[in-house]
């Protein structure tokens, strides 16, 4: 038997920089660089356009594609990958003009989070984003060839099957696939309720895709839990309990990172999974600060938490990857900095979480009898105890520490 590869794709990539994206446009080129890499493709050459507008016909002026087309005719291109979301009638037009498959970044992060998707749940999330995504592409799309026979980036997940379906036909997986994800939010929705219920200290990790959290989740939870230096490496939302000090429990979620320009299809699709960062008691922002951009990234995950509504949750930033960044200055105060990598970092990083959730409780002083010393393992497991000092003349143990206001009646 003759095994067979499938050859990567050679892509050039195209942007436009404008007024309004000036600031942010180099970053975002190299970004939609790496997102085609972790897709599976090869970058063969990137295009940029400065324009007081985007051309509402090609987005890139007629010179610039003809640019393009050149390239792609004389080496042998597979794509073009445009850093702007395109309207199905640009991307009719490209595809037209430039005689090869078009997609835009919005695709090209819609395919990634189908290749990392492993959850039935997440798959679901995943194909019901694309769907929404081709719908409108499907009116009148001539250049725009839906059946996608040659596959590859941008025709997976929501697969060929579907794109080769009427707009009847999509509409109605759509509501199957709204259907079953609301039947598997009603058991998220319990489980979080059992959660919500339970006195555990819930911590949360949040930060731009490829910032370390699955690193800090796997180092302070010992899970094994896939990381890897590529974007969106983590998709579906995991929880963990474990020991944060000596006996004091906490729960850790770990979830879908952020990006750029994240599509509302995926927003909309994923809300259930962010949900999961929505209900706890304490943030751990993760930035990369081996990144340059990491001040952009912050803001971007920034005004995520704002539109999902988690403004008023706590927060801990967490700059990771200390080891490999130079001339690092923080922006934001208070924080800590550390290589997940190390453990002094880990330990460094425990003890930053220790001490803010000594911020957020309240302290108690205690004295327990000798004859309730029963009690103790579940104050040692819902408080942060400082010391426990035995009195045997008095025959009482003195408790000092700190304890949630919700949890302080426990103990009293």
């Amino acid at each position: 038997m003759i095994a067979t590869e499938i050859a990567a794709e050679k892509v050039v990539l195209v942007g436009a920089e404008t007024y309004g994206n000036r600031e942010t446009f180099d970053v975002s080129l190299l970004e939609l660089a790496s997102l085609a890499e972790t897709a599976g493709a090869i970058v063969h050459e990137t295009f940029t356009q400065k324009k007081e507008r985007l051309d509402g016909k090609y987005v890139v002026g007629i010179g610039k594609l003809e640019e393009i087309k050149i390239t792609i005719e004389a080496d042998d291109i597979d794509m073009v990958i445009f850093n702007e979301k395109l309207t199905p009638r640009q991307n009719v037009n490209l595809e037209t003009f430039l005689g090869v498959k078009v997609i835009d970044r919005m695709q090209l992060i819609l395919d990634i989070f189908a290749l990392r998707a492993r959850s039935h749940v997440g798959m679901l999330q995943v194909e019901l984003a694309q769907l929404k995504y081709l719908l409108p592409r499907l009116s009148g799309s001539k250049g725009l060839e839906l059946s996608r026979q040659g596959g590859g980036i941008g025709a997976r997940g929501a697969g060929e099957s579907q794109l080769e379906t009427d707009r009847r036909h999509i509409r109605h997986r759509v509501e199957m696939i709204e259907s079953q994800l609301k039947k598997a939010e009603k058991v998220q929705e319990n489980s979080r309720q059992k959660r919500n219920a339970s006195s555990v200290f819930k911590l949360g990790l949040i930060g731009y895709t490829n910032a370390g959290k699955s690193s800090v989740f796997n180092a302070l939870t010992n899970k094994i839990q896939y990381e890897k230096d590529e974007l969106f490496a983590t998709l579906d939302a995991t929880t963990k309990e474990f020991s944060l000090k000596d006996e004091f429990m906490v729960t850790m979620t770990d979830t879908v990172g952020f990006i750029q320009d994240l599509p509302t299809e995926l927003v909309q699709a994923f809300k259930s999974t962010l949900a999961e960062s929505k209900n706890v008691d304490l943030l751990l922002h993760i930035v990369d600060a081996s990144n340059p951009a990491h001040g952009l990234h912050e803001d971007v995950v920034t005004d995520i938490m704002t539109s999902l509504k988690m403004s008023d949750i706590p927060v801990l930033t967490v700059y990771n990857k200390l080891d490999l960044a130079e001339h690092f200055s923080p922006t934001v105060l208070p924080n800590v900095q550390i290589s997940i990598k190390s453990e002094a970092g880990i330990a460094r990083l425990r003890q930053a979480i220790i001490d803010k959730i000594g911020e957020l409780f309240m302290p108690f002083d205690l004295r327990i009898p000798f004859s309730e010393a029963y009690r103790l393992p579940m104050i040692k497991k819902i408080a942060l105890i400082d010391q426990i000092i035995e009195l045997d003349e008095e025959e009482v143990y003195i408790v000092s520490g700190s304890i949630s206001q919700a949890d302080k009646w426990r103990i009293v």
